[in-house]
């Protein structure tokens, strides 16, 4: 028996803009968050405070977060990768949530972040615990969790180790993430069987890439298995700068199509994102990959 409902978290302003290389201004970037509001958005990963050498596109984080509009029904999240990053988020005064990430592999963690597996996981944890000192939360994300752009198939008992440890820092969350799109639906299903099973009191989140189009059926296996929150960029933008053959996010549009259909709710109109499907495409002059904009409205409007 499905959900009812799930809830949805709006990564476009982040993860949808960080690979592109026309560099976007801050009032498009607040105007996209705006417009994923207007859609019912309520969790939204507006930046990330990282290197802006290593990720230009996120250079105007502090400038962002200074725009960001006064919503007390609405979590901002800005992503982090170590304790210097979690500082700036926290001294923005906007920033409600860290997302800190622990990567599966060390290649990847050492591309990614400088840093080993493990001490991915340590860095996350350290990131956790600022947020909950600073009155935050905190949640973190398992980045190649379903397979790795370095080394290949991961194994999932590595991934529920992670998991392990990184429930110790009490998240709000733990994100799965296949960064390169290679997952599987019955890979989606074992292995979030297998977190849930070790972490029960935590929930799952999931965040699926749709490099090989098998992102909406990943979406759906995640659901049934029990993940209750689901990652999604307005248009299907998005990629890792440090995970080469990264393409783009499951579209938020595409998902909330297959959920309405299905009887699943999330709370976000279908009409405002296509809207703002458009807009974002006018913005960076170009169609962007997802679907469901693309084509005909059904059942088509009414007059």
């Amino acid at each position: 028996m499905y959900t009812e409902s799930i809830e949805m978290v709006e990564v476009a302003p982040r993860d949808g803009l960080q690979n592109e290389k026309t560099m976007i201004s801050t009032d498009d970037k607040v105007a996209l968050i705006g417009r994923a509001i207007a859609a019912g958005a309520r969790r939204i990963e507006v930046t990330s405070f990282v290197n802006p050498k290593a990720v230009p596109q996120m250079a105007d984080a502090e400038a962002v977060c200074a725009r960001l509009p006064q919503r007390a029904d609405v979590t901002y999240i800005g992503l982090v990768m170590n304790a210097r990053g979690a500082a700036r988020a926290i001294e923005t005064g906007r920033i409600d949530q860290l997302g800190a990430v622990s990567v599966a592999t060390d290649t990847f963690a050492k591309a990614n972040q400088g840093q080993t597996s493990q001490g991915s996981v340590a860095a996350a944890s350290e990131i956790i615990a600022m947020a909950h000192q600073a009155g935050k939360t905190g949640q973190v994300t398992i980045a190649a969790a379903f397979g790795c752009p370095f080394e290949g198939e991961v194994a999932q008992a590595r991934v529920v180790a992670m998991a392990e440890a990184l429930a110790k820092a009490d998240p709000v969350e733990i994100g799965l993430a296949d960064t390169i799109g290679v997952g599987n639906p019955a890979h989606v299903v074992s292995l979030i069987g297998k977190v849930r099973a070790a972490v029960p009191h935590i929930p799952v989140r999931v965040h699926f890439h749709n490099t090989r189009g098998t992102g909406l059926a990943n979406v759906w296996a995640a659901i049934g298995a029990g993940a209750v929150t689901v990652d999604a960029a307005i248009g299907g933008l998005g990629g890792c700068p440090f995970a080469p053959g990264a393409a783009g996010n499951v579209s938020t549009e595409d998902v909330v199509y297959m959920l309405d259909r299905a009887g699943v709710g999330t709370g976000l109109d279908l009409a405002e994102l296509i809207a703002a499907n458009h807009w974002l495409g006018a913005v960076m002059d170009r169609t962007l990959p997802g679907m469901v904009a693309r084509a005909p409205r059904f059942p088509a409007p009414k007059d």
